[in-house]
């Protein structure tokens, strides 16, 4: 089995995948020896990996596994092999390029469910050096003027959910040509995506892209301002994500592999197009109208599953041995710490283990608990050969084990190919991000004696509820415009099921002081998720005289988180 493809895929992965085969021993060291990564000049994804995992089909070396199994809540479903993939993308690419007249290098946001479209476009872009911009369709109107005007994107692709509220703001967003609906129906200033998809060539030469081009914007919240844009390269996550498809989602050609993350985040790239794809496997999608991945694992033969923290509390306060999963191995997650009592829940009643990995909207996988390593539970792991992690104090000194510090990466002198880029447009806040000799994740973390590394905290106020990550400063704008605000601070409180939520303290005026307080939260409340994306609302609210500040004038979130988590 050829787990890297390209000639030159397969030199910058030391080819020593070759002969892979699943494995019962696993090696820490020899995986860290044997990963020396050479990148390549030229690299494009879809040229380079799956068009080659389409060769190998024709070649009859390859299982009839699909690249895309699709099924929603009505029965209906579809299966795509490398090859229709291929096919489909390529059209999606003529209706970019010659339709829309994109050049290499222009910006498109989509907002799609999960749908199949969804990866057509993912890989189209990459076919026409196009810039991706994914976003949830929790996004507000608000949210999505931001997204188009900051991103100058000249194109927009989403459905009938959304094209009323891109509608609303289009006359603000004077780079934005092209609307394209993926709809069964027609709307007045807008292209039909599946006409469009029906009537073009399937006949598309990929364009030749650097390892360093620019190949998707992910917008990611921070403590102040609204979200940046992280941009990856083709080479960042292309390549960068082969560490995780191997080792830690252990996934061969013969794998069905079920992420459920939304396809808004980072984390669908991830996982459910790049480490998924680059070993061949099977992305399997659930369109569900309603949470509830344990029936479709019984239904379905999943093999590898990924899911949030969250998801899992969730699941093992159900009786699961209730349940058969057909043919499932091997289960990972993501996006936040996973509780010890959660995974040791889910392994009496499973009998596997939770594989958790750590890493951010600008890395790929920093430290995972990889298959067959022993699992620690609370540990995020060790480090991926990828990536030189260490934890630093606050001059850049390497910290000892046993000391907590900043969680950080190296990138001097050499700066790994497979860390983000840079914030576009933004070079002030990128360089902010380096501190000596490393990039500095934001996170706070210790480093034991046997090389695993443990989460503490957010150095910054950033919330990680249920897997989706909340800045404070966009839920403190949008309390501000309620005319019974004076002021309000906004940090994580803990909670059994989603690990912590957004709390508020809020300080009203005069003239609502005197309102009943659970009439007060509900309208704050309902007025957050008018004015923002309805899971950034503050699940828990206190009515304060005063917030904590320093002598500058500064609200001192941190005295109030510490509050919070000491209860």
């Amino acid at each position: 089995f050829v787990a890297c493809i390209s000639k030159s895929f397969l030199k910058c992965c030391s080819c020593r995948l070759q002969s892979y085969t699943v494995s019962t021993s696993f090696s820490y060291e020899a995986m860290k020896q044997q990963y020396r990564p050479e990148v390549p000049e030229y690299f494009n994804f879809a040229s380079d990996v799956l068009d080659r995992w389409t060769e190998i089909e024709k070649e009859g070396k390859k299982t009839k596994n699909p690249a895309l199994w699709w099924v929603d809540g009505d029965g209906e479903e579809i299966k795509w092999s490398f090859e229709e993939l291929g096919i489909l993308s390529r059209k999606v690419a003529n209706v970019l390029s010659n339709v829309c007249g994109l050049q290499r290098g222009d910006r498109v946001l989509l907002i799609l469910p999960r749908i199949p479209e969804w990866w057509l476009v993912n890989v189209a872009c990459l076919r026409t050096g196009t810039v991706l911009i994914p976003g949830t369709q929790q996004l507000t109107v608000k949210d999505i003027l931001y997204r188009l005007q900051k991103s100058k994107a000249k194109c927009i692709i989403t459905d009938d959910f959304v094209a009323p509220a891109v509608d609303s703001v289009g006359a603000e967003c004077q780079s934005l040509k092209f609307k394209l609906l993926v709809s069964e129906g027609h709307r007045e200033g807008w292209l039909n995506f599946k006409d469009l998809l029906k009537n073009a060539p399937s006949s598309h030469q990929c364009v030749t892209t650097k390892h360093q081009d620019p190949m998707a914007i992910y917008f990611t919240s921070g403590t102040t301002g609204f979200p940046k844009m992280t941009e990856h390269s083709h080479s960042s996550c292309g390549i960068g994500f082969t560490v995780s498809g191997r080792y830690w989602l252990d996934l061969t050609p013969s794998d069905i592999f079920w992420n459920t993350s939304d396809t808004g985040w980072a984390k669908a790239s991830w996982t459910s197009v790049f480490s998924t794809w680059i070993q061949g496997a099977c992305v399997f999608v659930h369109k569900m109208p309603q949470f509830n991945p344990i029936t479709s694992l019984s239904r379905y033969p999943i093999t590898v599953f990924c899911s949030s923290p969250t998801a899992y509390r969730m699941f093992v306060q159900h009786n699961l041995s209730s349940y058969t999963f057909k043919r499932l191995r091997h289960c990972v997650s993501g996006g936040e710490p996973i509780n010890p009592d959660v995974m040791e829940k889910w392994k009496v009643q499973t009998g596997l283990d939770i594989h958790e990995a750590y890493g951010q909207t600008e890395t790929v996988v920093v430290c995972a608990n990889f298959k067959g390593m022993k699992i620690k539970p609370g540990s995020m792991g060790k480090p991926s050969p990828t990536y030189d992690v260490k934890i630093i104090d606050e001059n850049g000194n390497i910290l000892s084990p046993g000391k907590e510090g900043d969680i950080a990466i190296r990138v001097k002198p050499t700066r790994p190919p497979f860390l983000f880029t840079c914030y576009t447009d933004d070079p002030e806040k990128t360089e902010a991000t380096i501190r000596g000799d490393f990039y500095v994740t934001g996170d706070r973390g210790i480093l034991d004696e046997d090389g695993y590394f443990w989460f503490v905290g957010r150095s910054d106020d950033v919330i990680t509820s249920a897997g989706y990550r909340i800045g404070p400063f966009e839920v403190e704008s949008a309390l501000l415009e309620h005319p019974a605000v004076v002021e309000s601070a906004v940090v994580s409180s803990p909670d059994p099921i989603r690990g912590e939520v957004v709390k508020a303290f809020v300080v009203l005026t005069s003239d609502y002081v005197s309102r009943d307080p659970e009439e007060m939260m509900k309208e704050l409340q309902d007025h957050v998720k008018k004015v923002t994306a309805p899971y950034k609302y503050p699940r828990k609210m206190e009515f304060v005289q005063q917030l904590p500040k320093t002598v500058s004038g500064k609200i001192q979130r941190n005295e109030l988180r510490q509050k919070e988590w000491r209860k």
